[in-house]
């Protein structure tokens, strides 16, 4: 399996606007930080939501629009766009309230946070623009008590988790409930096919262990019936000898039900041992004692 998380859970975020004021505001900056474009003054992002985000945290709303860019490739994305007012240009001081900085991470995740549940396991990354933006979002989520690793993805730094329990608590942490029940029913999903190839895997194993051992107990009961006859046999033994016969491949619990009276499976194991014994016995006396050397 490999699934990622929807844009929706990313949509249901962006809709989930801070009540208190410096919440806003560190929101605000951290947008425009992460969102700003090389060698250009403009928030970009190919999210609709967090671009209608972004304008309605500004103070100049009236004199600010969202400029849509159409994708150029076939599968690509559209891109939205907003002037930066000067003042959201330069960077901003990092927060010094939790809650602040916990909005700058929710900014993160909004504008290049990825997760993803795979085949090795879960995966959340944020891939910051450049180096300098990553140095300092890495910061952020240490001082936090988030510890990101860090790797190298062609010109980008990337930050990532791979601990499920960490990943959940970073997302609950910057408000994507949603994409924290999404994750939750991946997992739910995962765990649950998991135990099914389990169980499978384990009926399989038991039918084919159980039919290698019907058909010993079948080639046990031919050799006795060429090389001492089943007549010779005790009634029991007789009776179990001629139903493993006739059939083949049925358990030793329904073999245990054909018996008259019927009897149980261990009952039924132990015939079998006892016709084994006797088959074994039968091989020994045929080859004799063991020659002594000269």
């Amino acid at each position: 399996m490999n699934a990622s998380l929807g844009p929706d859970t990313k949509d249901a975020l962006a809709r989930e606007v801070p009540a208190e004021d410096h919440c806003k505001l560190a929101l605000r900056n951290a947008l425009a930080l992460y969102g700003r474009r090389a060698r250009t003054n403009a928030f970009t992002t190919h999210r609709n939501a967090v671009a209608r985000l972004f304008w309605s945290l500004l103070d100049e709303r009236k004199s600010q629009s969202i400029t849509t860019t159409a994708a150029k490739a076939l599968r690509g994305e559209p891109r939205f766009s907003i002037e930066l007012p000067r003042q959201l240009r330069d960077e901003p001081p990092l927060p010094e309230r939790r809650c602040d900085r916990l909005m700058e991470l929710r900014a993160a995740f909004l504008l290049f946070g990825v997760v993803a549940a795979g085949a090795r396991g879960y995966h959340l990354e944020l891939a910051p623009p450049d180096a300098a933006r990553a140095k300092r979002l890495r910061a952020l989520a240490g001082a936090l008590g988030i510890a990101m690793r860090t790797s190298r993805r062609r010109t980008r730094s990337v930050l990532y988790l791979k601990d499920f329990e960490a990943i959940v608590d970073l997302l609950a942490r910057i408000g994507a409930h949603a994409a924290v029940l999404a994750l939750e029913e991946m997992r739910a999903l995962r765990e649950t096919k998991n135990r099914i190839h389990r169980l499978v895997n384990t009926e399989v194993a038991n039918l084919a262990r159980a039919a290698r051992a019907a058909a010993a107990q079948r080639r046990t009961v031919e050799y006795i019936e060429s090389s001492y006859g089943l007549r010779r046999l005790s009634p029991p033994l007789r009776e179990i000898a001629a139903l493993r016969l006739r059939f083949p491949g049925e358990s030793l619990t329904d073999l245990g039900r054909r018996c008259t009276p019927p009897i149980g499976k261990p009952t039924v194991s132990s015939r079998l041992a006892a016709l084994s014994r006797l088959a074994e016995r039968l091989r020994n006396e045929r080859q004799g004692p063991p020659r002594r050397g000269r």
